[in-house]
């Protein structure tokens, strides 16, 4: 009897994850942004912002089917990091 047992490729994780759901969110309404993340800081916003556009998380491959920016908003004296994304199309 051998010690491994070869069967195959193991299936594509189907884990419901946060981006998961932001992805799929955003999918339901192409080219809408919607704010995605409230990060504590600038340089937060930006790496998140950066990690969508470049599909470093599965949820959001294709490269290049997302956009997302970071931006810094005040309002009513209230300042607030945010990543706005959206849906650009591209392969499902």
């Amino acid at each position: 009897m051998n010690a491994v047992e070869f069967i195959g490729p193991p299936p594509q994780q189907q884990k419901s994850t946060k981006h998961a759901r932001i992805a799929a969110d955003l999918r339901q309404h192409p080219g809408t942004w919607g704010v995605v993340r409230r990060p504590a800081s600038p340089a937060r916003a930006a790496s998140a912002a950066q990690a969508i556009r470049d599909g470093r998380l599965l949820a959001y491959l294709p490269t290049g089917s997302f956009e997302a920016v970071a931006r810094t908003v005040v309002e009513a004296g209230v300042v607030e990091h945010r990543v706005y994304a959206r849906y650009v199309g591209g392969a499902q």
